[in-house]
């Protein structure tokens, strides 16, 4: 019924750079989410060697899907927004994955359900990755060499070169493998996990890079199945809207995944819970966190029907609260790079929670690394 989400992923790259260098390197990306696939594949199409390393059994980070006998459910980024023209050139890339997720509206429902914002969409498209949300992020790790079901367990310097890294990781087996002549070393992982990976690496932290600041909200994901509900009795079940915030007590977010593009027709929806809510409840037995979550889905959309299936998967870091600080000058950091340890750290996490944050922080901490 439940899976976890541990606080060990890694991700993958994605981008537009085609420069050529006189030397070619070697680095390693530990994360395959949506900011290590743009870092890695910018890396790979200036020339470089880059080797992915990746926690879970597939790439995509929190733009993770599953899969079950009636459908797909996207359990973390529900869609994606484009502000960033580099962000646009690159989906330009991979037009057939990703389409218009065509809500209407978003509102905004009090704790009894009862609506009390609409906010209208406007000009700002809501995308999805299809057929899946991890679609997009499959497509752009495909050319790159990415190890899934190995977790980065440290690093240090390279027995045979001092200038260099080498990463030892362990795969589902317990297979150690040590990957040697590194360059450089990016995590594209949550910061909680990328300061216990360095810690592991006894490598110093700079001052400034102030980690301990952030913070990364844990999170629930319930993911419901009403499959009686294709039954041609049934004319209408709960409400008229597709998607939703609330400000209910247990839940944030609620979306009927059967109105998303390619999602399949049976009734479907996902439910998310609150920051503060899962966060008091993160310790909690899964088939608890189902059961209050579903009351409360009750609740809002008034759906009484029991569901044909109920899954609930568990985020250890799922939503940035607060971001890594501004620098000196009060700019926001997309990344964080030390040109004379070639370390660097990047993801969402470093300006926001969104997508688009993910993508500009990988891209350029690339960018970083190539010294542009």
């Amino acid at each position: 019924m439940s899976s976890r989400i541990p606080p060990k992923p890694k991700r993958s790259a994605s981008s537009s750079s085609n420069i050529v260098l006189a030397t070619r390197k070697h680095y390693a990306v530990v994360g395959a989410g949506m900011a290590g696939v743009v870092c890695a594949r910018t890396l790979q199409q200036a020339g470089h060697q880059v080797t992915v390393i990746e926690a879970q059994p597939q790439v995509g980070g929190r733009m993770a899907s599953r899969h079950s006998a009636h459908g797909s459910f996207d359990v973390g980024a529900q869609f994606f927004t484009v502000r960033d023209p580099r962000f646009q050139q690159a989906l330009d890339t991979t037009p057939n994955v990703t389409r218009n997720w065509s809500v209407n509206a978003i509102r905004t429902l009090d704790a009894t359900g009862k609506v009390a914002v609409t906010t209208q969409r406007g000009m700002e498209a809501h995308l999805i990755g299809v057929p899946t949300m991890d679609s997009l992020v499959a497509s752009w790790a495909a050319p790159l060499t990415v190890h899934l079901n190995e977790y980065a367990l440290a690093f240090e310097r390279d027995a045979l070169n001092a200038n260099q890294w080498q990463l030892r990781t362990e795969d589902i087996d317990g297979g150690v493998h040590v990957y040697a002549g590194l360059d450089g070393v990016v995590l594209a992982i949550p910061s909680p996990e990328a300061q216990e990976l360095l810690a592991d690496s006894e490598t110093t932290l700079p001052a400034d890079w102030q980690l301990f600041d952030v913070y990364i909200a844990p999170s629930w994901t319930l993911l419901l199945t009403f499959a009686h509900a294709i039954d041609p009795g049934i004319t209408n079940m709960g409400p008229q809207w597709n998607a939703a915030r609330t400000e209910h007590p247990r839940i944030t977010w609620l979306s009927r995944e059967s109105s998303k593009p390619g999602r399949g027709k049976v009734e479907r929806w996902t439910v998310q819970a609150s920051p503060d809510w899962a966060r008091k409840h993160e310790n909690d037995e899964p088939q608890r966190v189902a059961a209050k979550m579903l009351q409360a889905f009750s609740e809002l959309t008034r759906i009484r029907a029991t569901p044909s299936d109920i899954r609930v998967v568990q985020w250890g870091y799922a939503k940035t609260i607060n971001p890594l600080p501004k620098d000196a000058k009060g700019q926001a950091r997309s990344h964080l790079w030390n040109a004379k340890s070639a370390i660097g750290l990047c993801g969402d996490w470093c300006l926001g929670y969104r997508v688009e944050d993910a993508f500009v922080s990988g891209l350029e901490m690339a960018l970083a690394v190539l010294g542009e």
